[in-house]
């Protein structure tokens, strides 16, 4: 055995084969010489830059009776050693002091199990020790970060109009001081990504319109639903507070974090919002409830202590962070393939990206990302064969709000815990992810925001839109023909097999709309997809059991291939219908979605269009122009307040029309008239108050 330098820590390990003391006892012996004997077979094991030497004495009546431990190594008894060598208090010794970056190894260190009542003197010495040293570190990282240079700290964005931020400057040191202190580099990415990177991308910020936009319609039609409905609300009834957000298409008024929850879930029912796809799955768009709610709130508050309030530029930006977080960590980690759901992902983007929002910096940011990824992950089984049900409706609400709650504890001080990710044996890596590290192949930027998928026509699964949209041409030629279908072959991508290929009984919409043969089944059959057709009216149909039977189901490496590859990022689809008389349709292959960023010329009027019907649904003709002639201009809709912005969705009109943009830039005329928001002040950006009289636009500082 070589052991590199003179001595080597030597281990013992006590392993008991009755699974009642299953549990191994830990002792460091001090150093044992390199060239010392052993009895038993000795392991080398790497920690750090220590070695350790692990003995396992042989099983049997002797270890049973604890006769395995010879020498100087005193007997004990089992129930002694389950009683005092806890693991955790084993592990404190047995690394205490061994960190070499610090010093060296204190040789003095041992703990004898049998002995460890007559030690505590001495061990809560030593803990009291670390825990000033611990203390001492935290204060010293604190000053670094607060006494660094200033970095571009403010949220901005460059896209040709004006650049907005928040009026106090704050003081952010660079991140990578933090590194050298032990915390997890994934972190420290976040953490300088969010505070510190300016969006300069005008494709980037004109998607993220249309993204906002199609999220508050996702969420018109979601709170029109009865199954949806039920779900919104306070927790208790009757609650109130006096700094809140609104949630659209509805007349709550919450708490940021209830808030999140209502909204999310609302935009997330119907399965009709964006996707990106990559190595996971995900909906990026779950982020925007979370951002919306925050920032009405972070703006109300502000707005009452005289301070300059956000607007919807600065919600611009941190979207497509947020968007960026989620999407990034999406494209090479697969959490689905070991059963992890991807809304950890969504709760890690919205605690960092809100954390700032809230006035955090680096640091902040890397403690309230560290406590997302401490929460874990849940299971996904909801979303597939056979436990397929409503809670993938209301579940990224859940993530996102716990976002805003872990943003908002750490806002008020609570710690974060820097090396979450890479904790050996107790952190996330090695729980969750198969003792493999987070992969971040690419940067930070606007590639996510640039190259999402949306759903403007028909809500699906992102992985049936193709073939929907393939079986839409098919269906003039087999409407008339049902009887004659002899089979259906659709070729596809090996994710849309592993997700939404189902046999079999559908429990409920939430289970039909991740079924791509009922999908498929009915666009054929009725040549349209809306939200009612996943109902119990249609999916008693016989035809569409009889159809989907005959639909057959098969990967196209091509197209898996096109899948994953970053230039073209395709979701492919091919569809062919073959008739009992040997006669068959062509062939329709349908490679991009509407939605997809090669078809944003057709995408973004669809967008459009949704968009205007989603108001439709809940205000009368007048005011849905209204508000459609508002927030799709794009200088109206930089330039207004999230207040104002969150105002123009609520279930009860005003009283009186809106006025028109002032010509003064930043000025937005309309004073709400709703009794919790009748004290807001139009602002300049500045913080400069504005007053409309009728000489003009008076403004004074």
């Amino acid at each position: 055995m070589n052991v590199p330098g003179d001595n080597a820590l030597a281990v013992s390990v006590i392993v008991f084969s009755s699974a009642s003391f299953a549990r191994s006892l830990v002792r460091p012996v001090g150093f044992a010489s390199a060239d010392a004997a052993n009895p038993r077979d000795d392991v080398d094991v790497p920690f750090d830059r220590l070695r350790i030497r692990v003995r396992v004495p042989l099983f049997g009546a002797r270890a049973d009776r604890g006769g395995g431990v010879r020498g100087r190594h005193a007997r004990i008894s089992f129930a002694r050693s389950l009683r005092r060598a806890r693991e955790t208090r084993v592990t404190s010794r047995l690394f205490d002091g061994a960190t070499t970056e610090r010093g060296t190894i204190d040789r003095s260190v041992r703990f004898y199990p049998g002995r460890a009542r007559g030690r505590r003197a001495r061990s809560s010495e030593r803990t009291n020790e670390r825990t000033n040293e611990r203390t001492n570190e935290r204060g010293e990282l604190n000053r670094r970060m607060q006494g660094g240079a200033r970095a571009a700290g403010t949220m901005s964005v460059s896209s040709g109009a004006g650049v907005s931020e928040y009026d106090r400057g704050r003081e952010r040191g660079t991140a990578s001081d933090a590194s050298d202190l032990g915390a997890d580099q994934l972190l420290v990415d976040i953490a300088n990504y969010v505070v510190g990177y300016e969006i300069k991308s005008r494709d980037a910020v004109k998607t993220c319109r249309f993204a906002i936009l199609d999220f508050v319609a996702c969420a018109l039609r979601g709170a029109n639903d009865a199954g949806c409905a039920k779900l919104l609300g306070p927790c208790v009834p009757g609650v109130e507070c006096k700094f809140g957000a609104h949630v659209p298409g509805t007349e709550y008024y919450l708490d940021p974090v209830t808030a999140t929850f209502n909204m999310t879930t609302c935009a997330r029912w119907l399965d009709f919002n964006d996707a990106f796809y990559g190595a996971e799955w995900t909906h990026p768009s779950d982020v925007i409830g979370a951002i919306l709610s925050v920032s009405e709130y972070v703006s109300r508050l502000r707005n009452e202590r005289g301070l300059s309030v956000l607007s919807m530029r600065d919600v611009i930006v941190a979207t497509i962070k947020a968007y960026e977080i989620v999407g990034v960590l999406a494209l090479d980690n697969s959490f689905n393939q070991i059963g992890v759901d991807h809304l950890l992902l969504t709760r890690a983007a919205v605690a960092a990206v809100t954390t700032s929002m809230l006035g955090g910096g680096r640091l902040e940011v890397m403690y309230a990302t560290s406590q997302a990824f401490i929460d874990g992950s849940g299971l996904r089984c909801f979303r597939h064969y056979p436990c397929s049900g409503t809670r993938k409706g209301w579940a990224a609400g859940d993530a996102a709000a716990r976002g805003v709650s872990l943003a908002l504890m750490t806002m008020r001080g609570e710690m974060g815990y820097l090396g979450a990710l890479s904790a050996p044996v107790w952190g996330f890596n090695d729980v969750f992810y198969r003792r493999q590290d987070i992969a971040l192949k690419r940067e930070f930027g606007e590639y996510i925001m640039e190259n999402v998928v949306f759903k403007p026509s028909f809500p699906s699964e992102i992985h049936a839109q193709t073939a929907i949209e393939g079986a839409f041409r098919l269906h003039p030629q087999i409407v008339h023909r049902v009887d004659e279908v002899h089979s259906v072959a659709v070729h596809t991508t090996r994710s849309a097999v592993r997700c939404i290929d189902k046999t079999g009984p559908l429990n409920g919409p939430a289970d039909r709309d991740h079924c791509l043969q009922y999908a498929v089944a009915v666009a054929l059959l009725y040549g349209n997809m809306t939200s009612d057709h996943y109902e119990d009216s249609v999916a008693s149909d016989p035809r569409v059991d009889e159809l989907r039977r005959k639909i057959l189901i098969a990967e196209n490496p091509q197209y898996s291939a096109d899948y994953v590859d970053p230039d073209r990022r395709s979701c492919s689809n091919s569809i062919q219908v073959h008739f009992k008389d040997r006669t068959s349709t062509n062939k329709f292959e349908v490679e991009y979605p509407v939605g997809h960023r090669r078809r944003r010329m057709e995408g973004f009027p669809a967008l459009e269009k949704k968009f205007i019907s989603s108001l439709h649904i809940k205000f009368p003709p007048e005011r849905a122009g209204f508000i459609f002639e508002r927030v799709t201009d794009a200088q109206v809709f930089d330039a207004l307040t999230p207040m104002d912005f969150m105002e123009l969705f609520n279930a009860t009109p005003h009283p009186v029309l809106l006025p028109p943009m002032r010509a003064t830039p930043g000025v937005f005329d309309y004073t709400p008239i709703d009794s919790r928001a009748s004290f807001l002040v139009p602002r300049i950006t500045d913080g400069r108050t504005a007053s409309v009289t009728d000489g003009g636009v008076n403004v004074s500082n």
